[in-house]
């Protein structure tokens, strides 16, 4: 794992935080010396999560909530108990929540699409809303969205993902224009094809198969995607703004 020693002693919130990517870049940053709090969907996930990175360091500085990020007084009441536990607010936030899809249009419905874009865009931004105030509060401030490559180029069915994808990128380059005078800085990673629990579980021969068609010749891992997500987050980009940066092994081109 990389190091960057501007992350120390950081306050960092990470949504979807409990497992694969997200997980990743939890403990990249207890790594860097980071405060963290992670967000799960639901008590145990984020309790089994917190469970699993104090067995590995019991000196981690981490702690979890489970708020529902479509309901903006659970969110308040979080970052409320988060600057107490921590006797601060957030100096970064990692949206990585977010759920994939790949129903055929025949199959789908308003309800489904609505909960695709719910999730993947309507609470990203409600989470952003309510702590870059803290990050003005303090004149300096890094979010970063987790985008994906189907927001670069959309995949063969389930529109509704890469049309939310592509929101984050909107969304990305928006933000990062209008909250740039205010020491915040906003980019998004688009991660590729990455070797999560989901695709672990796949027949070899078809992850063999996706690996060929990657220049790099490998699926990439989660460490991979949490670098990214460090670096942005670091002093070391710090004008760095409003970027998509594609960690795919070459993928996307």
């Amino acid at each position: 794992m990389e190091q960057f020693s501007s992350l120390k002693d950081k306050i960092v919130l990470v949504s979807g935080g409990t497992r694969g990517i997200g997980y990743a870049i939890v403990k990249g940053f207890l790594n860097n010396g980071a405060k963290v709090a992670l967000l799960g969907s639901r008590k145990e996930s984020v309790g089994r999560a917190l469970e699993k990175l104090k067995a590995e360091n019991a000196d981690y500085a981490v702690v979890g909530y489970y708020p529902d990020l479509n309901k903006e007084q659970e969110i308040k009441e979080m970052l409320e108990e988060l600057t107490k536990q921590f006797h601060s607010s957030v100096d970064i936030l990692v949206n990585n929540a977010g759920v994939s899809d790949a129903k055929s249009i025949f199959d789908y419905d308003d309800e489904h699409f609505s909960k695709v874009m719910n999730i993947n865009v309507d609470a990203m931004f409600r989470l952003t809303r309510l702590c870059v105030p803290q990050m003005k509060e303090k004149g300096k401030g890094a979010v970063i969205n987790t985008s994906s490559m189907v927001s670069l180029y959309a995949q063969g069915s389930g529109s509704a993902y890469p049309t939310s994808k592509f929101a984050v990128n909107g969304m990305t380059k928006a933000l990062a224009r209008e909250l740039g005078k205010d020491g915040i800085r906003v980019n998004a990673v688009a991660p590729g094809i990455t070797a999560t629990d989901m695709v672990k579980a796949l027949d070899q021969k078809i992850v063999q198969r996706m690996a060929a068609n990657i220049p790099l010749q490998r699926l990439g891992e989660g460490e991979d995607i949490a670098n990214a997500v460090l670096f942005l987050a670091s002093d070391a980009a710090a004008y760095i703004t409003g970027a998509v940066l594609s960690v795919d092994g070459g993928f996307v081109g």
